[in-house]
């Protein structure tokens, strides 16, 4: 019998929920505690879709950890090893967040408002608690605190001109991982050129749920003839486009080094973080690498052989429609990597040969042509 995912008020609904059901929600997940769409029409449908045309997602779960205070940048320092020192208003800056060990927390966004005021746009753990901790031990003056914003993406390469009916043509300005306060019904929305997609769009931190409801249903009646639909992060497009999900391609046990973030560590800084001393100290055992398989395979298990060694294990795999064959990623041991010996997956028919690759994949040096080039 299918599996049902009960709702409760642990559970908690968005100011979109309503939309994202009326527009056919197949699956969820849990996020942050809150509800994050999976699937509308399926996983390749959804993603074809995506590539061509323009989606509004709820990504509500995507939730905001509030600094605030004199010593927000302090204990925004504190809890990235990338040097924020100078980061300007309107950045958005990818940071791994690491504990005293050099292990990961998570991998928000960063949004600076001022020196006092900054956005944690987070992934999927509790990092408001971990902040409030941080803050009452090292004696800091700041409030951390959820801000009441519910983000919603407009992704795929018509994005730029969905926006552009709605918001004007102040919006083609955006850099991509840059921000600007845009008005909307009397109401000032911060709107970001970034997303959990490669294909182009924005994220929109909505502030009013009322009226994000307004803006939902506006983003539809002006996207019509665009073939806008509702979406959500897909699968096969961000494995496509090496983007990684904390919880399962890296977690509290994975350092930045370990999971292809070094150019987001600043080694070199000085600056006051946590974690930065244990990172300049402690070598990496594993690396996330990314594999080819060339055909479709359903896996037995997710461990990674050369030989019958065992040598890593798949965090996330899916079959590519686009460039025709299997893609996953898989945590390596990292004396293994260089020795590139014949490697092999076990699928529900046996073993499979695999390529080990760096992330992201560059699959024109892979000898791999998407379905849709000439």
């Amino acid at each position: 019998m299918p599996q049902e995912l009960l709702i409760s008020t642990r559970t908690r609904l968005t100011p979109f929920s309503s939309r994202v059901e009326d527009c056919g929600a197949k699956a969820y997940t849990v996020y942050n505690h809150m509800l994050l769409p999976a699937i509308f029409r399926s996983l390749e449908e959804d993603y074809w879709h995506l590539c061509e045309n323009v989606q509004v997602w709820d990504v509500s779960a995507q939730r905001q950890v509030e600094i605030t205070g004199p010593d927000a940048l302090k204990l925004v320092q504190l809890m990235t090893p990338r040097d924020l020192s100078q980061a300007k208003y309107g950045q958005c800056f990818y940071a791994p967040l690491c504990d005293e060990s050099g292990n990961m927390i998570n991998d928000p966004i960063i949004i600076k408002h001022s020196d006092e005021h900054w956005w944690l746009s987070i992934a999927d753990t509790d990092v408001m608690l971990w902040g409030m901790g941080l803050a009452t031990g090292f004696g800091l003056d700041v409030k951390v605190s959820e801000a009441d914003i519910w983000p919603l993406a407009v992704q795929g390469p018509k994005a730029e001109d969905l926006l552009v009916r709605i918001f004007g043509d102040e919006v083609r300005e955006i850099r991509f991982f840059h921000s600007k306060i845009i008005n909307y019904a009397a109401k000032e929305f911060l709107v970001a050129r970034s997303g959990w997609s490669k294909q182009g769009g924005f994220e929109i931190y909505v502030n009013d749920a009322e009226l994000g409801a307004q803006l939902w249903d506006e983003l539809f009646a002006q996207g019509e003839e665009l073939n806008v639909r509702a979406g959500c992060p897909n699968l096969i497009e961000r494995i496509e486009s090496g983007l990684l999900s904390f919880g399962g391609d890296m977690g509290y046990d994975t350092t930045p080094f370990e999971c292809g973030l070094d150019k987001y560590v600043s080694l070199e800084a000085d600056i006051e973080s946590l974690s930065i001393d244990a990172l300049r100290k402690r070598p990496a055992k594993t690396r996330l690498m990314g594999l080819v398989i060339d055909r479709q395979v359903k896996l037995k298990d997710l461990r990674l052989f050369s030989g019958g060694r065992e040598i890593g294990v798949i965090t996330s795999n899916t079959w590519s429609p686009k460039y025709r064959t299997h893609l996953a990623f898989a945590k390596c041991d990292i004396n293994c990597i260089a020795e590139r010996q014949e490697l092999h997956v076990i699928s529900s028919t046996g073993e499979v040969p695999a390529r080990i690759t760096e992330l992201p994949f560059n699959f024109e040096s892979l000898g791999l042509k998407s379905l849709n080039s000439k």
